[in-house]
């Protein structure tokens, strides 16, 4: 009887010493492949690979670039409408801020094989979330001009100033790529800034 037990007790302890050599095989990094080559994976041998992204890196991306895009179209309105110097020095320099940020943002979606939205491809659903201006707003300014453009410029840069915001916090909040969280973080920063300066402008600080 004594010995049965015994048999029963090394059998159990052979089958548990074999079952943890299948979780720690499982629980290996898989690099090797079936015929025991390594195999790099794809993310760790791409050019542009700064670390993994996932699907609100991608949501940021394709979102902030019709959303800059936007932005420096007003902003281009600028020099041949603003009265003051002010507004065409900060409608500069949102052009020069954002124009790089697109190509940025391009470039990582790419590398991605994620869709670059196209020229002129607008989200309507972004126009209340992300400040975005309706086609009737952008053509009320590029209908004005002096003060009455200096007017709704920064009126609706604020709006749309503080869509991107909120976007970058989010970006923050639930991205896991590292150049497009500290993208958000400068958008965060500077943008925030010349909401408090248009502010200033138009009297309401």
């Amino acid at each position: 009887m004594h010995n049965k037990r015994s048999l029963i007790r090394r059998t159990a302890a052979v089958a548990a010493a074999a079952a943890a050599a299948l979780v720690l095989a499982a629980c290996g990094d898989g690099s090797a492949g079936h015929d025991g080559h390594v195999t790099k994976s794809p993310s760790a041998s791409a050019p542009a690979s700064q670390g993994q992204h996932n699907a609100a890196d991608v949501a940021f991306a394709q979102g902030m670039i019709p959303h800059h895009r936007q932005a420096v179209e007003m902003a281009d309105l600028a020099p041949s409408r603003a009265a003051s110097a002010q507004v065409k020095k900060l409608a500069e320099d949102i052009k020069k801020a954002q124009g790089p940020e697109i190509k940025t943002m391009s470039g990582w979606l790419t590398s991605w094989d994620e869709e670059v939205p196209a020229e002129g491809a607008m989200d309507h659903s972004m126009h209340s979330a992300g400040g975005m201006m309706t086609a009737e707003e952008m053509g009320q300014l590029k209908d004005s001009s002096g003060k009455a453009f200096d007017t709704a410029f920064m009126e609706m840069m604020i709006k749309h100033h503080e869509g991107a915001v909120a976007m970058a916090r989010t970006e923050q909040a639930d991205g896991a790529y590292g150049p497009a969280k500290r993208m958000a973080g400068a958008i965060i920063t500077s943008q925030t800034a010349e909401i408090t300066q248009m502010n200033k402008l138009l009297g309401k600080d």
